[in-house]
């Protein structure tokens, strides 16, 4: 983000503030379905528009002519009386309501080259010499001697339109000006749609001119002085009010020069006058850029919901697969994994003397492998690994989806949770654990069987006794080691201690003879650290495929700190 240089005069602050937070606010979102997060989606959308069609416009071209929209509600006559003020027919009124569906804009033909291009009301394609397209957002311009060089108006869309698209462009159209020419009439002066954007402009510090049209003869007095109490009382007291009486159009479809001759006048003479034309477009820039930096921090505080939705998500799944490493720690050092088929495979190792064979003889292990290759039948050593391997895999794949369904069942709970889970393809993946876990958990313990190799070469590094070690056979001492990790009594019956614990014992003996007991103590720890290090990486990986969905659907962490870091330099740029 581009940082602003607080040396700079305030005009220059403010416009670099606003371009920045335009580039900022470039593709914002808010995935994660939290309390404000489709208001926020909106509110960005609209400030991206009101930097665009206003804000940094006018910040770059103060002297521009003003923009004067004229808004109101459905039949008012606002097309009427464009016409009627410039004295062409530069905007079509219709019977048909809603009448006009493409904002007209009328400016006088030296000023042509302020609305040609994209410099106001960028997101609306232009229109000159010809009909709009039916339903695009486009801007018919129109050149005429009836309009002052600095003054333009703007015929808008109905504000209280049946058309939705219209009632929104009425809006970014209203957030475009520097003036409102409000135009209502008698009988519906009181509704309150007009009443909601004239306090939204009063808010903003946006000039303010009201007409009331159609006032039956007769009636001037009365319903004037009803409207100016009701605007005094909005504080909208000093808002010049025009009235037009119920009267025949003209020939042309216009309205008598003399009924629209003060609204002219006033027009005229704020486009003559330069003070009080700069004074108006100051003020309401003022009002729009405190809008901007207000709304800015309205949107930051909805990206900082994202990243509390995001941590309380990425929460669960932590401690869910954290549980789970803790019960396999457990598991392991309880005697989980020695019991069922591992027990009986150890039993019929050790009863068979194959594992003293292992431990004793080269001689030995090369002849039981010839022999099961003659036979057809797996040693029982290697049976014991395979049973090893998968009473492994079958622990951790009940504690991993015991994680995955409570992360699961919890993000259900939530708003946010249940639409990542509902996503898509990614989010399905999570409703269960990762396809290849298998393949990974008996990677993992192959790794680890043959980790306990180099944990044994180790220990007996530089000792008389890694001789020995390794005339007595590694894969021997390792298979004892194997089980010096699993069998611990706390979890075992009594015939299971005895069958793990002393059928262990010459083996058990004899490496503690060639390494000494607080060795095979160290190296049993050792051996289940390491198994607990490999079971945690892989969890971690299962509880990533949670939390890589919520960082992947959250603004970046830095978003809020930026937009209120923007709202605060537009901030400063106002006070003097």
């Amino acid at each position: 983000m581009e940082r602003i240089d607080p040396t700079r005069d305030d005009h220059d602050l403010v416009l670099a503030a606003a371009v920045a937070l335009r580039d900022r606010l470039d593709g914002l979102t808010f995935p994660l379905a939290t309390e404000r997060a489709g208001e926020a989606q909106r509110t960005a959308a609209e400030v991206g528009r009101q930097l665009d069609d206003y804000v940094v416009p006018r910040l770059r071209d103060m002297d521009a002519p003003v923009l004067a929209v004229v808004g109101g509600s459905t039949g008012a006559g606002k097309s009427t009386l464009v016409n009627s003020l410039v004295g062409a027919e530069v905007t079509r009124p219709g019977v048909l309501r809603p009448t006009t569906r493409s904002p007209v804009l009328v400016h006088h033909p030296s000023a042509a080259r302020w609305f040609d291009d994209d410099r106001v009301l960028g997101s609306l394609a232009r229109v000159r010499g010809g009909e709009p397209t039916e339903g695009a957002h486009q801007l018919q311009l129109v050149a005429s001697e009836g309009v002052p060089p600095q003054l333009a108006l703007l015929d808008a869309p109905d504000i209280d339109s049946v058309v939705d698209a219209n009632r929104e462009l009425a809006q970014q159209l209203l957030d475009a000006a520097d003036l409102w020419v409000f135009v209502t009439t008698a009988a519906r002066y009181a509704d309150a749609v007009p009443w909601d954007l004239l306090r939204s402009a009063s808010r903003r510090g946006v000039g303010i001119g009201l007409v009331l049209d159609r006032v039956p003869p007769g009636a001037t007095e009365e319903v004037r002085s009803h409207l100016a109490s009701m605007l005094a009382d909005e504080g909208l007291g000093g808002a010049p009010l025009f009235t037009l009486e119920e009267q025949v159009l003209d020939a042309t479809g216009w309205l008598p020069t003399a009924g629209v001759a003060p609204l002219r006048a006033w027009l005229d003479g704020l486009a003559e006058d330069r003070e009080q034309r700069a004074a108006l477009v100051r003020q309401s820039l003022r009002g729009a850029v405190d809008d901007v930096a207000a709304r800015t921090e309205a949107v930051a505080g909805a990206v900082d919901d994202q990243h509390r939705a995001g941590d309380e998500l990425a929460e669960v799944a932590t401690r869910a697969f954290d549980r789970a490493r803790d019960q396999l720690r457990d598991d392991v050092r309880d005697g989980t994994v020695m019991r069922g088929e591992v027990l009986a495979r150890w039993q019929d190792l050790v009863g068979t003397g194959e594992l003293l064979r292992e431990l004793q003889s080269r001689i030995g292990r090369w002849r039981d492998r010839i022999a099961a290759s003659l036979t057809g039948r797996p040693r029982n050593v290697e049976r014991f690994q395979g049973a090893v391997e998968t009473g492994i895999e079958a622990l951790v794949r009940e504690r991993v989806t015991e994680a995955n369904e409570q992360v699961v069942l919890r993000w259900r709970a939530t708003a946010a949770g249940r639409a990542l889970l509902d996503a898509g393809v990614d989010a399905d993946d999570l409703r269960r654990p990762s396809a290849d876990l298998g393949e990974q958990v008996a990677r993992l313990v192959r790794d680890w069987q043959g980790g306990l190799l180099d944990l044994l070469r180790e220990e007996g590094a530089g000792k008389r006794a890694t001789a020995k070690v390794l005339s007595y056979g590694l894969n021997g001492a390792a298979l004892v080691l194997m089980v010096a990790v699993f069998a611990q009594t706390g979890g075992l019956t009594g015939a299971e201690v005895a069958i793990a614990g002393g059928s262990t014992a010459a083996g058990s003996t004899l490496l503690e003879a060639l390494l000494g007991d607080q060795a095979v103590r160290r190296l049993a720890e050792r051996a289940r650290a390491d198994l607990d290090r490999r079971t945690a990486d892989l969890l971690a990986a299962e509880a990533g495929r949670f939390t890589a969905i919520v960082d992947r659907s959250r603004p970046d962490r830095a978003t809020a700190a930026e937009l209120r870091s923007l709202a605060g330099d537009l901030r400063r740029g106002l006070r003097t």
